[in-house]
């Protein structure tokens, strides 16, 4: 058996209707299936399918009982820290979605930049923003990060095209 890729990452909305909004309208996601709960205290959820048709947010009620790593912050200035940092798409144009995001209520966090990481340098264009419901969201341009077989040289040439 193996792994066969990330099935969905789950989020407890603070406003329901807005991260549905918001994921929709802004990053293109639809909604796959809604359904709920109320033995486990769901009134709203939905599975949404990004336009890969693979990848999934699922998207609980501010109450819904979920489980969860770490805890909710006490407010919207408070930073409530568990496993999860942030969420990072793969998008065509990191200027266009950002903005995008913007216009449909997100907060501006990094704007669009170049960074080089490691060495051989490995250069990769991305943005954050928050979402209105908090998500840290990192949005990356298509890179390709397994550079595990290649030899230094390898890794050297492959960036050079």
């Amino acid at each position: 058996m193996t792994i066969k890729g990330l099935a969905h990452v789950a989020i407890q909305a603070k406003n329901y209707q807005e991260t549905i909004a918001f994921y929709t309208l802004a990053l293109g996601f639809k909604v796959g299936h809604h359904w709920s709960l109320p033995s486990f205290q769901i009134e709203e959820a939905s599975m949404l399918i990004s336009p890969d048709g693979r990848t999934c947010l699922e998207i609980f009620d501010n109450e819904a009982v979920i489980p969860a790593q770490g805890k909710k912050a006490a407010s919207d200035e408070e930073i409530a820290h568990g496993a999860l940092l942030h969420l990072a798409f793969y998008v065509e144009q990191v200027d266009v979605i950002y903005e995008k995001s913007l216009a449909h209520g997100a907060t501006a966090y990094i704007e669009p930049s170049e960074l080089s990481l490691g060495e051989p340098p490995l250069l990769v264009r991305n943005a954050l923003v928050y979402s209105p419901n908090g998500e840290v969201i990192e949005f990356i341009e298509d890179v390709d990060f397994d550079r595990s077989g290649l030899s230094h040289n390898e890794r050297a040439l492959k960036e050079m095209k």
